[in-house]
C-alpha cells in the first residue's frame, strides 16, 4: 500500500518538499495539476543532481501506477500479432518535417469542448490505463506509447520540459468523459513532462476503431507546464495513426468486435484527417505483438516559429469522427459500430 505523503509545518503555512500547498486545507495528493507539475519539476532537478539511477527511481513513484491488463485471445490470433516495424515516410527519408496541426476532435476533456480534466489533480501520470483515482480500467492489447518532442525552431533539438496531453478511445470506440455511461470515467487521458531527451512514455491500450475514422491517438504539446491548464496556449494538437497489420492483428480479438469491419472501410487516404497527405508524418512506427503487447512510436517535429491553428478541423467537418453512441446525447452515427 502507498502511502500518502505528509506535509510539513511552516511559518508560512503546511509545505510539501519545501513548496507551500495551494490548498492548505486539503491533503498532498489534492492539490492540482498546478502542483503535480511543479512536484514532478522538482524532482527532474533531484535526479540531475544524484544521478539517473537514483532520479529515475524517484521520477518513476511520482507517476500514478494502475493494475496490469490482461488479454483473452485465440491461438489463432496470436499466431497472427507478429508485428513488423512500419516507419513513417518521414522518418524514412531521414527528414524531420513539422508534424500536422489537426482537429482536437469532439472529445477533448481539455476544457474546449465541455469537461476538463487538465486541472484535475491526478492528470500526470505515465499509466492512464484506470480512471483517476480508482474506477474502471480500461481492457484491451497492452500498448506503450512514445513521442519524441522535437523542437525545430531550435535545429530539431530535443525539446525537454514540454507538457504533453494524450487520450483516446478504448476497446470499444468510446471516450471517457463523454460516452454514454462513462461519463465519470476519465481512463486513457493523462499528461506526462517530456525529459531532457523530449521524450515521453504512456502505458495504455489499443485503440479500436470506430465508424468513419483511421485508427488513432490524439495528443496536445505545450511548451511550459504552465500552460497546460489553458487548451488554447497549446502549440501543437495532432494524431498518431497506426499502422493497418497491426491494427488488424488487434481487431482480430473477440474484446475488438466490430473493429475489423470498420477498418476496412476506410484508410489512410480517405480518413478525413489524414487524408491530406495518407499520414506520411503522423503513421507511427510499431513493434511487439497480441500476446506481449504493442510499443507504438512516433518523432514529433513541433516549430514554434508557425502559429498553431489550436486544433482546427479540416475542411468538411469535425475530423474527431463519431464513437459508437454518438456522445452524450448524441445520434448514433451510420454504419456498424465497434461494439455491434
Amino acid at each position: 500500500m502507498s502511502k500518502i505523503p505528509e506535509p510539513q509545518s511552516s511559518p508560512d503555512g503546511p509545505v510539501y518538499e519545501g513548496r507551500l500547498l495551494d490548498r492548505a486545507d486539503e491533503e498532498v495528493v489534492d492539490q492540482g495539476i498546478s502542483f503535480d507539475i511543479g512536484t514532478l519539476v522538482s524532482r527532474r532537478s533531484v535526479m540531475g543532481l544524484l544521478g539517473a539511477g537514483v532520479g529515475a527511481f524517484a521520477l518513476a513513484a511520482c507517476s500514478a501506477g494502475a493494475p496490469g491488463t490482461t488479454t483473452t485471445q485465440s491461438a489463432s490470433a496470436a499466431s497472427s500479432a507478429s508485428a513488423t516495424p512500419t516507419a513513417s515516410a518521414a522518418a524514412a527519408a531521414g527528414a524531420l518535417e513539422e508534424v500536422p496541426d489537426e482537429t482536437a476532435g469532439p472529445y477533448p476533456g481539455d476544457g474546449s469542448n465541455g469537461p476538463d480534466i487538465l486541472a484535475d489533480a491526478g492528470i500526470v501520470r505515465s499509466d492512464i490505463r484506470s480512471s483517476i483515482g480508482g474506477g474502471t480500467t480500461a481492457k484491451g492489447v497492452p500498448m506503450t506509447l512514445t513521442l519524441n518532442i522535437k523542437d525545430m525552431a531550435k535545429g530539431n533539438a530535443a525539446f525537454a520540459n514540454t507538457a504533453v496531453y494524450v487520450w483516446h478511445c478504448d476497446a470499444s470506440g468510446a471516450y471517457s468523459m463523454y460516452s454514454s455511461g462513462i461519463e465519470n470515467e476519465t481512463y486513457l487521458r493523462g499528461v506526462q513532462l517530456a525529459d531532457k531527451d523530449g521524450k515521453v512514455t504512456f502505458s495504455s491500450i489499443f485503440p479500436a476503431c470506430y465508424t468513419g475514422r483511421w485508427p488513432h491517438i490524439h495528443f496536445e504539446v505545450y511548451s511550459t507546464a504552465a500552460d497546460i491548464a489553458d487548451s488554447s496556449k497549446a502549440i501543437s494538437t495532432s494524431q498518431v495513426a497506426l499502422p493497418k497489420d497491426i491494427s488488424e492483428s488487434v481487431y482480430a480479438l473477440a474484446e475488438y468486435e466490430g473493429s475489423a469491419a470498420n477498418l476496412s472501410r476506410v484508410s489512410l487516404d480517405s480518413d478525413n484527417v489524414f487524408g491530406d497527405d495518407g499520414g506520411a508524418l503522423q503513421l507511427a512506427t510499431v513493434t511487439g505483438d497480441v500476446t506481449k503487447g504493442f510499443q507504438v512510436e512516433l518523432t514529433v517535429g513541433v516549430d514554434t516559429a508557425t502559429a498553431p491553428t489550436a486544433g482546427a478541423a479540416p475542411a468538411g467537418g469535425m475530423g474527431g469522427g463519431t464513437p459508437p453512441d454518438g456522445g452524450p446525447g448524441g445520434t448514433p452515427p451510420a454504419g456498424m459500430p465497434p461494439s455491434s
